[in-house]
């Protein structure tokens, strides 16, 4: 018995080690999202190896979790989000607009392949991919699914998108100005600023538990890392090898739940998400130019802030071009921020009305 644990643990070091190399190498050659998709691919890989006989310890998938959901909270500043109030009810109609798309794009991989209705639901919701990916099991959705679902769609934006605009869109300067409220705070030593993230990830956490929230061990740690990062008196900030590490983790306590049955079951939904998707981007087009009508925003900005994620994408593309990156980072970001509230929300009440009929 011990000396099958001592092998397990070679054998799981071991994957660790060539998922943080293959996904370094992948990372020098600006591969999207390396950190969770190397391990995810090693991981599958290493599954089909061991034939099943995978045995990845739970830590993995929580401690990532965790990890992706601080993270995520720390990208979100005040700051820049009430920079859109002088737009607020058209940026709202955009966004409400591309979410509803979304999720009928989600409704329809449902209704025309195998995939059960959370995991297409969070498989096409825009939202920040990793941080619907990390949410997808405590939904029981199927992660690897929502995985490729959610990195197809986002790879399709990032290429299709820029393409699109830089052939069609001269040089241009928005006539925007953003204005950066953000105060200095004073910074903590690392590892204080890492047991007080721990401590409030875990905190939040219990309460969600309490309140018997939807995908609690994501929501509980986003909101209460969201709230610390916004009243606390000092600057907390978290070193990219840690955000990078809980991918590797989470990317690997996915991988190894791979069965080669998934193949054929996500043949169809991807088919229908490529086709889904272009009708999306090509809506959302016509959205960022009604946004522009509207707000008067060049048309540049309007379109690059109204696209269905690639977030990465849409910020170096717009700085390229010279539109207003501050106030198409506020509408990913704004977009972002109520769809990682939300849809946990929305899928558990829908999944439950469509139960309690059955």
């Amino acid at each position: 018995m011990l000396l099958t644990r001592f092998r397990c643990g070679i054998e799981i070091g071991l994957l660790l080690i060539l998922a943080c190399l293959f996904a370094s190498i992948a990372d020098r050659l600006h591969l999207p999202i390396p950190w969770l998709l190397i391990p995810l691919i090693l991981s599958i890989l290493w599954s089909i190896v061991k034939n099943n006989d995978s045995s990845i310890p739970k830590a993995f998938n929580i401690v990532g979790q965790g990890i992706i959901a601080v993270f995520t909270a720390s990208r979100f500043s005040m700051d820049v989000l009430s920079g859109s109030h002088q737009y607020f009810f058209p940026l709202i109609v955009c966004i409400f607009i591309t979410s509803i798309l979304s999720f009928l794009n989600g409704y329809l991989i449902y209704k025309f392949s195998d995939l059960d209705f959370n995991t297409s639901l969070l498989g096409c919701v825009p939202g920040a991919g990793h941080s619907l990916v990390a949410m997808s099991e405590e939904m029981g959705a199927d992660a690897i699914a929502v995985a490729v679902l959610q990195y197809l769609r986002i790879l399709m934006v990032s290429v299709i998108v820029p393409l699109i605009v830089s052939f069609f869109s001269p040089q241009t300067s928005s006539t925007i100005n953003t204005v950066s409220t953000t105060k200095i705070l004073p910074s903590l030593p690392l590892p204080i600023s890492i047991l007080i993230l721990a401590f409030t990830a875990i905190i939040g956490v219990k309460i969600a538990l309490y309140l018997k929230i939807p995908a609690n061990l994501f929501l509980g740690a986003f909101i209460s890392s969201l709230l610390l990062f916004t009243f606390f008196p000092y600057e907390i900030t978290i070193p990219s090898p840690i955000f990078r590490g809980g991918l590797l983790l989470l990317g690997v306590s996915i991988g190894v739940k791979f069965e080669p049955s998934i193949v054929q079951k996500l043949l169809k939904p991807l088919l229908l998400e490529i086709f889904l998707v272009t009708i999306l981007i090509l809506t959302c087009f016509c959205v960022g130019y009604w946004f522009h009508l509207v707000t008067n925003i060049d048309t540049l900005t309007a379109v690059l802030g109204s696209t269905p994620g690639g977030l990465s994408a849409m910020m170096a593309t717009v700085i390229e071009l010279g539109g207003n990156s501050g106030f198409v980072l506020t509408m990913q970001m704004t977009r972002m921020l109520l769809i990682l509230l939300f849809t946990p929300l929305i899928g558990h009440f829908l999944l439950a009305r469509s139960n309690s009929k059955t």
